[in-house]
């Protein structure tokens, strides 16, 4: 018996850590830039666009193409710098292997 409560006590543990450590994911900000620095994001761990600010400098007919292509390179950068702190401040609380459906 007392085993069984030894895991219960640990399912616990882990469960609150998990939640703490996902509340931490959806309050992070990370910043993705491309275009050297011409093109920002904002995002939350949520991958919800907090800001986007495109350097005025850019915003000519000729460049539309060009500006499109470096938002969503921007996008992707910051995206990328989520999942890359979710699986850093996932890590010792998950199994080996383990991911979190977000």
């Amino acid at each position: 018996m007392n085993n069984f409560s030894d895991l219960m006590k640990q399912a616990q543990k882990m469960q609150k850590q998990l939640m703490d450590a996902q509340k931490k994911v959806e309050e992070m900000s990370v910043e993705g830039a491309s275009g050297g620095g011409m093109v920002s994001i904002k995002m939350n761990g949520k991958y919800e666009i907090q800001s986007l600010v495109i350097d005025p400098k850019l915003m000519t007919p000729e460049d539309a193409t060009m500006v499109s292509d470096l938002v969503i390179a921007a996008y992707n950068d910051a995206k990328k710098k989520v999942e890359e702190q979710i699986s850093s401040g996932m890590s010792g609380i998950l199994p080996p292997g383990m991911k979190l459906p977000f």
